[in-house]
């Protein structure tokens, strides 16, 4: 049964809050300030579907693609620009608000760039037999198949037409084929996960839709199927052979940004440990002006890094370890003779190791992250261990989405 429901403000999941008797009511698509007719959801009482808007918020704009609502990609393009920035810094200064941390949160910088330099297309066929390739839907595994995406870097440019060509190949039954697509400096990185052993045959007609769409390489699963040629990305003055399924930041202007963020904290280290290195796209900077010890529990970034330093005339000494950081912390006494320590962990953040930074004595710590609530849980280690926070810098790379990411500064307390 329908109803009508008046939005109260934007969560952080970039959903509209309705405030009942009953409890919030999240409903996506909505603004604040709007009067909205909403279905509930049987499976999920707390959500409804947006029916129509009654009463329209003067923050309103149209989105400027044509898949937006169907497609689970973007969650936000109906928002006035100042009003969603605003909105996506006030997401860390509540989160640390409600930490009970008090620091000063900087201007949102918009690190969107080109657009995004990697995507995950998904292909499967319908009931009827029909190919779908595409993005998923929201809150769904139904795929909505996609023929341009206007949010992407125009490196990726071929990514859909490459993606179609080898599902229709693979012939995705059941179960969906996942096909993982990364802009490099000369060419299309692919990895598929889902097509099941591939044999000869099967192998030949790939190499054939390989050479049609100039893919650099294909791999299934992270192993190597074929290459024309190994991709490559440029990282500060360094040149970097990409391992397959290897992380990278999803925009060139957010990688850059960010390294500038932590290059600017760290502009008096002369020795600095970076972890959770990945292939180095803060070492291979730092490594400018500062000698360089990296960790990352990924063997095939850590020997990238490596490779690439060693091949990069102008660095300073660069050492990298494979080590599992939430397993083995770097401790205390191993942390001796750093100036600074930057690290840069994945969505659960880095308990384990904030409490050795904690125990430790340097000067210097930098954290970037991409998920506010376990920074602030991390934050808090570090601040009750002695550090201050001394500053906060929100950065915006996965613009029309809830995701934040943020660089702070934590200095030792004198």
């Amino acid at each position: 049964m329908s109803k009508h429901l008046t939005i109260d403000h934007v969560g952080h999941r970039g959903d509209g809050v309705a405030l009942t008797d009953a409890g919030s009511v999240f409903v996506p698509y909505a603004l604040a300030g709007e009067t909205v007719k909403v279905e509930p959801t049987a499976s999920h009482p707390e959500r409804a579907r947006l029916l129509r808007i009654e009463s329209e918020s003067a923050e309103r704009i149209v989105p400027f693609c044509p898949h937006f609502g169907a497609c689970g990609g973007c969650a936000i393009q109906h928002w006035q620009q100042a009003a969603y920035r605003a909105w996506k810094r006030q997401i860390v200064i509540d989160t640390l608000t409600q930490a009970r941390i008090d620091c000063a949160v900087d201007e949102l910088i918009d690190a969107h760039g080109a657009g995004r330099r990697r995507i995950t297309l998904h292909a499967r066929r319908d009931g009827e037999g029909k190919l779908r390739v595409g993005f998923a839907a929201p809150n769904s595994h139904a795929i909505v198949p996609i023929d341009a995406c206007p949010i992407l870097d125009p490196a990726l440019h071929g990514a859909l037409d490459a993606a179609r060509e080898l599902a229709s190949v693979l012939k995705p039954a059941n179960k969906p084929l996942d096909i993982q697509v990364t802009a490099t400096t000369n060419g299309l990185d692919v990895d598929v996960r889902g097509s099941g052993p591939l044999p000869a045959a099967l192998i030949a007609t790939l190499s054939r839709v390989t050479e049609t769409h100039r893919l650099a390489r294909l791999t299934r699963h992270g192993e190597l199927v074929l290459m024309r040629v190994a991709p490559a990305i440029e990282i500060g003055t360094a040149r970097l052979t990409l391992p397959p399924g290897s992380f990278l930041q999803a925009t060139v202007a957010g990688e850059e940004t960010l390294a500038a963020l932590v290059a600017s904290h760290c502009n008096r280290a002369r020795h600095i440990a970076d972890l959770f290195c990945g292939v180095g796209p803060f070492a291979l900077r730092l490594a400018a002006g500062a000698r360089i010890a990296a960790y990352d529990s990924d063997e095939a970034a850590v020997t990238a890094l490596q490779k690439a330093a060693a091949a990069t005339a102008g660095l300073k000494p660069v050492s990298a370890e494979r080590r599992d950081l939430f397993r083995r912390p770097l401790m205390p006494q191993e942390l001796r003779g750093f100036d600074a320590a930057v690290f840069d962990p994945p969505r659960q953040g880095a308990e384990a190791q904030s409490k050795q930074l904690a125990a430790s004595k340097i000067p210097v710590i930098v954290a970037v992250s991409c998920n506010v609530a376990t920074f602030t849980r991390d934050a808090r280690v570090l601040i009750d261990g002695g550090y201050r926070l001394e500053a906060v810098t929100p950065v915006d790379q996965f613009r029309h989405s809830p995701h934040v990411e943020l660089v702070a500064k934590f200095q030792r307390g004198r």
